[in-house]
Order: C-alpha cells, then sequence, then structure tokens
C-alpha cells in the first residue's frame, strides 16, 4: 500500500505519478484530448499549468547551437569559438553501435511506443510509490528530447535554466503535450537524430559529434562498440560518468549499457563481453574555444572580428539580437587577415620586443584603397597571465582596445601638411621655425571663437641648432615642430579638423579632437588601427576607405547553410589626388634622408613618419607603400614608462626615437607582408627646392668639432645618426638631446589641452 502523508493524502510526488498514470491509462494523453486541471489535485503553487488544452499547440524548436569557425583570407582556421561545443550530424554519420546504445539505456521501447511508454510509466510509478519518492524516470527519448530544447532556449541564463528543468507536474505537462506534436511530426530516426546532436555529454561537449571528438578524437560515425556504449552512459550524468576524472565509475557505467544492449538483442552476450573487457581507449582532445586559442598571433584580431560582429547593425538592430547569432554560433566567418602579413607583423614584434620588457608594441597593416585589415599583432600574447593582456593596443577602447589610445606625436604632422596643401598653400611653403617660440595667437577654430593663448604657453624644437627658415619638405624631414604650430596658426584649426573629420582620425576613446595648436604635434591618443587607416588614404591618393575585418560570413541552421550579409568599407575622397601626390613625395623624404631612414624599405617606393611624444613615454612609425600601409606603436600602455636608459628586445636604448625601435619594427613587417609582390610607384611631384646657403651645423656634414649629425639626427627622432656623420672633435652630433639641453615641448597639460608630444 502507497504511504500517506502524516496529514491524510498522498504525498505530492505520489499524487504526480498517480495523476501522470491515470491520464495515460485513460488514453488522455495520447489522445491529444483535455486533462483535469492541475489545480484540483491542489499543486497550481508548485509550477502547474492551467489545462493541456491551454498550452501553445507547437513546440518553438530553437536552431542548435554550435561552434563558429573564424578563417584568414586563404580559408586558413584562425579559432573556433562556441557558446556550446557542437557539430550537428546526420543520423546516417552517427556509427549504429551509437544509435543501439543510447535507445537500449534510455528507451529501450523506444521504436514500440508513442510519446508516452505507458509500460514505463508504471513501471515508474510502482517503483516510486513502493519507495515513497522518484527513483526512477519514466520519460521517452522524445520527452528528453523536449526537455533538452527548453534547456537549449534557455542559453546561458540560470534563471531560464532552473524553470525548464525544474521538476513540476506543470513542465512534465509541458513536455507530454510537446512529445505528443513530436511523434505526430517526425519519423523515429529524426526524434533521434535530434536527440543525439541536442544532449550534452561533459567535458563541453553538445551533441554526439564533439562527444566523439573531445573523448577518442574521432568522428560520430566511426565510433566502435565500447566508445558508443561509454558515451551513451554518460547522459544520464555527465559528471558521475566522467570518464576524464573517474575511469572506474565510467567503465562500470559503461559495462552496464553493454549488458542492457545485450538483454534488448541489439549485440550479443559473447560481444557484451568482449567489449566489457576493452579498455576505455580514451583519446582525450581538451576543449579549445575562443580566441585564446587563435593561431599565427591572431588572437586580438580574432577578438577584433567578435566586437565588431556584436556591435555592428548590420548584424542585427539591437545588441541582444547580434549576441544571440553570435551565441547561436554555426557561423563560417572569412576575414580579411592575411598570413603572410600576419605571420610577418608577428615575427618582426617577437624580433624586436620581448613579451617581457616593461613596455610593448602594436602593429597593423591595412590595404589601401579596401580597408581591408591584413594583419594586427602586439607583443604582449593575449591573455591573463603575467605578460599577457587582454588589450588590443591597436583598436579603439570601444572594440577592446585602451581607453585612450596613444599620443601620436610627429606622426600627425602630415594631416597638417595635407590640410594646408588643400587650402592651396604651395609645397615649398616657407615659415621661419624659430628653435623657441610662444604658441602664435589667436587661431581660428571651425565657429567663430578663436583658440587664444592665455597663459602664454611655449614651444620648442628638438634641438637648438633646429632653427629656420624651413620649406615644408625639410621641415617634414627633419620633424620641425615651431613649422607645423606655424602653419597651423596661417591656415587655421578649421583645415585640420576637416582634414581628420574626412581622415575618420578620432582619439581612442572615439571623441573628436580638440581645437588647439598643439594638435600639431600629436598630444591627443589615437589607435594604431586609426592611423594605418588614415595614412593608407595618402597611400591610395586621396581615397580613405573605412577598415574592415570581415569578407564574408554564412551560417549552419540545421541543414541549410545562408550567407549573411557583413559590413563594407566604405570609400570617400579625404583630398585631392594632387594633395596625396604630394604628401607621399614629403613622406618618402623622410625613410630616404630624414628621422626615418632606419625604417626606409629597399627595392620600393615607400613612405612614413616617425613620432616620439613627450618624456618619450610612446614612439611610432607609420609609413605606407603604393599597396600597404602600416602603423607601429611601442610605449607603456599605462603611460608611466619613460623609454630612455631602457632594454627593448635585448637591445639598449639611451633613448628610444619613432626611427630607431617601431621604424625597425615597421620595416620588418612591411618587408615580409609584401615579399613577392611586384613594387609600385608613387606619383611623385616635383617640390622646388630652396636655394642654396651655408646652413652651418645643420646639413648633417659636422664642422670638425662634433656638432654635426643633425640632419636626420633632430626633429623628435633620429638619434641612431648622433655622432656617426661628424669628421672628428668630440663627437657630440645630436647626443645632447634628453639631457636638459635638447629641448622639446613639455606639455603644461592646461585648460586649453596643450600637452603634447615631442616635435
Amino acid at each position: 500500500m502507497p504511504k500517506k502523508r502524516s496529514g491524510g493524502g498522498l504525498s505530492p510526488t505520489q499524487q504526480a505519478a498517480k495523476f501522470l498514470g491515470v491520464s495515460v491509462l485513460a488514453g488522455a494523453v495520447l489522445a491529444g484530448i483535455a486533462l483535469p486541471a492541475v489545480g484540483a489535485l491542489g499543486l497550481a503553487a508548485k509550477g502547474s499549468v492551467e489545462s493541456f488544452d491551454e498550452l501553445p499547440a507547437n513546440l518553438k524548436t530553437p536552431p542548435l547551437s554550435q561552434r563558429t569557425t573564424i578563417l584568414d583570407s586563404e580559408g586558413g582556421q584562425i579559432a573556433t569559438v562556441y557558446s556550446r561545443d557542437r557539430t550537428v550530424v546526420d543520423l546516417k554519420n552517427v556509427s549504429p553501435y551509437m544509435q543501439k546504445a543510447i535507445v537500449a539505456i534510455e528507451d529501450s521501447r523506444f521504436y514500440e511506443h508513442g510519446a508516452v511508454d505507458l509500460k514505463g510509466v508504471l513501471r515508474a510509478l510502482n517503483k516510486n510509490v513502493q519507495n515513497s519518492g522518484v527513483s526512477q524516470g519514466a520519460s521517452t527519448l522524445t520527452q528528453q528530447l523536449v526537455k533538452n530544447v527548453a534547456v537549449e532556449e534557455a542559453g546561458d541564463d540560470p534563471t531560464k535554466v532552473a524553470q525548464a528543468t525544474q521538476q513540476t507536474i506543470g513542465r512534465k505537462i509541458k513536455e507530454l503535450k510537446y512529445a505528443i506534436q513530436l511523434e505526430e511530426e517526425l519519423t523515429k530516426k529524426k526524434i533521434l537524430e535530434n536527440y543525439l546532436n541536442i544532449t550534452f555529454f561533459g567535458q563541453q561537449a553538445y551533441g554526439v559529434e564533439a562527444a566523439s571528438q573531445r573523448y577518442f578524437s574521432t568522428h560520430a560515425k566511426s565510433l566502435t562498440l565500447p566508445q558508443a556504449a561509454l558515451l551513451a552512459g554518460i547522459v544520464q550524468s555527465p559528471s558521475r560518468y566522467d570518464p576524464v576524472n573517474d575511469e572506474a565509475e565510467a567503465t562500470k557505467r559503461r559495462n552496464t549499457v553493454l549488458k542492457r544492449m545485450a538483454e534488448v538483442g541489439d549485440i550479443s552476450e559473447a560481444q557484451a563481453a568482449t567489449a566489457q573487457k576493452a579498455p576505455l581507449g580514451l583519446k582525450v582532445k581538451k576543449p579549445k574555444n575562443g580566441c585564446i586559442t587563435a593561431v599565427k598571433g591572431a588572437s586580438f584580431f580574432c577578438k577584433y572580428v567578435e566586437r565588431v560582429f556584436l556591435s555592428d547593425p548590420v548584424f542585427g538592430k539591437t545588441k541582444e539580437e547580434r549576441a544571440k547569432v553570435w551565441n547561436q554560433g554555426g557561423l563560417t566567418i572569412r576575414t580579411t587577415l592575411d598570413p603572410q602579413s600576419q605571420k610577418s607583423v608577428q615575427d618582426s614584434l617577437k624580433d624586436h620586443v620581448y613579451k617581457s620588457d616593461k613596455v610593448a608594441a602594436a602593429a597593423t597593416l591595412v590595404e589601401p584603397g579596401t580597408g581591408k585589415i591584413l594583419g594586427m599583432g602586439q607583443s604582449k600574447p593575449y591573455g591573463y597571465g603575467k605578460n599577457e593582456t587582454e588589450y588590443n593596443y591597436s583598436v579603439n577602447s570601444s572594440m577592446g582596445g585602451s581607453n585612450f589610445g596613444f599620443p601620436t606625436g610627429s606622426t600627425f604632422k602630415p594631416f597638417v601638411a595635407a590640410a594646408a596643401l588643400e587650402e592651396g598653400r604651395p609645397a615649398n611653403q616657407q615659415y621661419s621655425s624659430p628653435y623657441e617660440m610662444k604658441y602664435p595667437s589667436p587661431v581660428q577654430t571651425c565657429d567663430s571663437k578663436a583658440w587664444v593663448n592665455t597663459n602664454g604657453e611655449s614651444l620648442e624644437n628638438e634641438s637648438a641648432s633646429e632653427k629656420g627658415p624651413y620649406q615644408l619638405q625639410k621641415a617634414m624631414e627633419l620633424s620641425v615642430n615651431t613649422y607645423f604650430v606655424q602653419m597651423i596658426s596661417d591656415i587655421g584649426l578649421c583645415p585640420v579638423v576637416k582634414m581628420t573629420d574626412a581622415l575618420h582620425v578620432v582619439q581612442g576613446n572615439g571623441d573628436k579632437l580638440p581645437e588647439v595648436p598643439a594638435i600639431a604635434l600629436g598630444s591627443k591618443g589615437i589607435s594604431p588601427l586609426t592611423m594605418a587607416t588614415a595614412y593608407a588614404a595618402f597611400a591610395s591618393r586621396g581615397m580613405y576607405c573605412t577598415p574592415i575585418a570581415i569578407e564574408s560570413i554564412t551560417q549552419k541552421v540545421g541543414d541549410q547553410q545562408k550567407s549573411l550579409q557583413v559590413p563594407k568599407s566604405t570609400c570617400s575622397r579625404a583630398m585631392s589626388e594632387k594633395t596625396a601626390d604630394t604628401v607621399n613625395t614629403l613622406l618618402s623624404g623622410v625613410v630616404d634622408s630624414g628621422t626615418g631612414k632606419q625604417a626606409g624599405l629597399s627595392g620600393r617606393d615607400n613612405a612614413g613618419k616617425t613620432g616620439t611624444t613627450d618624456s618619450r613615454k610612446n614612439a611610432w612609425f607609420v609609413g605606407y607603400t603604393p599597396n600597404l600601409s602600416g602603423a607601429v606603436w611601442v610605449g607603456s600602455a599605462t603611460q608611466k614608462v619613460e623609454m630612455t636608459n631602457i632594454w627593448i628586445g635585448g637591445r639598449y636604448h639611451g633613448e628610444v626615437y619613432g626611427g630607431d625601435t617601431p621604424g625597425p619594427i615597421w620595416r620588418d613587417a612591411m618587408t615580409g607582408a609584401l615579399e613577392g609582390k611586384d613594387p609600385t610607384p608613387f606619383n611623385k611631384v616635383f617640390i622646388p627646392k630652396p636655394p642654396e646657403k651655408d646652413r652651418g651645423d645643420n646639413d648633417g656634414r659636422g664642422n670638425g668639432n662634433g656638432n654635426g649629425g643633425n640632419d636626420g639626427d633632430n626633429g623628435d627622432d633620429g638619434g641612431f645618426l648622433s655622432g656617426l656623420l661628424t669628421n672628428g672633435g668630440n663627437t657630440n652630433g645630436g647626443a645632447n638631446r634628453g639631457n636638459g639641453n635638447g629641448g622639446f615641448f613639455q606639455g603644461q597639460s592646461n585648460g586649453n589641452d596643450n600637452s603634447g608630444g615631442r616635435g
């Protein structure tokens, strides 16, 4: 006799069992007719529903979440990411042993009953009443499939998962009705296929294919009898029967499955006995998920791709919609990453900057005219341990980068020159360019209010010997601070702002650049990707193209493959061809004979600009050829390390310059990326030279007293030439910088935002 509660009547568990048993016996469930309201049983408070007929008619089956594969431009795998590691397969691609094993142990009468197994319910009812609890379940594979669908729909929401698995009469009624629906609409084989693809097998493996790979490094279609029995046994309790962590318990469970298979006639007693003696034979593949597993140092690019997907409206109108598609997975994302360029970037970074160094380096390569990101890397690997970081130093903060980007120093000066050329200033424009001067005032801004030097801030060039007059080409080669501040005073700030707007140059936090003369010295933080993309407009003769990382995306939903729309690069004219050609000519001189000589490429036209900021906390080289643009930053992410008397990449630096540290990184990265590609020439313009005059020790030849070497040695960079071009004497050429006499602009960080980079 069933035991009664002390207060009289059956317990809730016994009532539930009786209710389900009687309903089945009466044929009500199988006929799909109304069941009595569960509230009449006093169970409404336990999550039950009003009535069977009031349930929605159809089970909404979500597409099964699967892994997403990210590929480079040639189809090579970069990484796999997933919310749930699953690969959906057809039943024909599942071993017959596996099919028989799961049916034998979970629902041996699967092919004989409908949505509900009458004999199973009665057997469970009798067993549970005897034990005054729930010691035996009676769910069919179809019912289990329904429950797994609910769990899948819940995703990673713990509240929804709890609701999908709660032990209430209400949930059981839903499960029964939806099971009836599935049995009416699907064949037994399709139900089994769906079950095998949705079920959790432990060790982050969802579905039989992922489980086969995880435990045996094989496909589901190749599973042997012992292997299939092991996987089938895991389903009931993935943690308890985990073969990785408890081989003995897993073996016992596997042998139970084999015994059951023999009992129902799927295999012979002899086959079962032989399989039971076999070792587990595990060949475990550790779960590999996420961009941290990316190859070729592409983890940061991988995360950038993910950020693009989650932020671009092309993938969904809302953040939630985009996240749902991403977590759904099943995506094959072909990116713009060029394997040759990426390898070259990583090789160069590894050679020049160690991950254990006090400073870091980041490099990004972009294709002019298309905006395609071909390479992206940094010296500190992606991760959460020592000398690792999750921040992508190449991109803006909204895409996983640092909060503000990094001050660019004199790499900003080409934007000022381009603005002046667009305003009609000649390519040989000359300014007095004294060694030291106050900021000119007032300077016109884009509105009626002019910038005024209310506090009398001043600036200096890199060396006292660096004094004008200078024309534009020489001023660019030497990176003369006072020249470009005078140029801004001449044309006003608005043309510069218009130029940077056209080149999409913003601060690393997304804010627009301030309208202050110190902008000429690169006082604000900008990301390497922004700089590389802006310089690419010079290379493409004035056409700016927004950066893109994704070429195409296909998504597998069930048995179907569909293509998703992807963001396209938008190209627009940022400046005239003549202006771009002139800038290319100017910046070619920087790598030929100016501060960027150490970065120059051999055998092909190239151009670029160095930059070193206040207190040497940042050093840059941004340069390009007609078919590739790249930006390299070296510095401290915290902006606390001054790069003087420092070891970087096993090399000692008394002072770091844009030409001697990021420059060679750029050179080697570009050289490898362009290997095998034919050189393409710039469309250079003729720039009249200034009249010949004796400029003393500023021509780099020296005067015998060791004060030469200033051509390419002054400005913001070029320390590599210090003293090398002198004719004797004390060989002090250029060596006086950084000792208190080599004046450079120290930003005042005042209300006018004049904090600036070195000239």
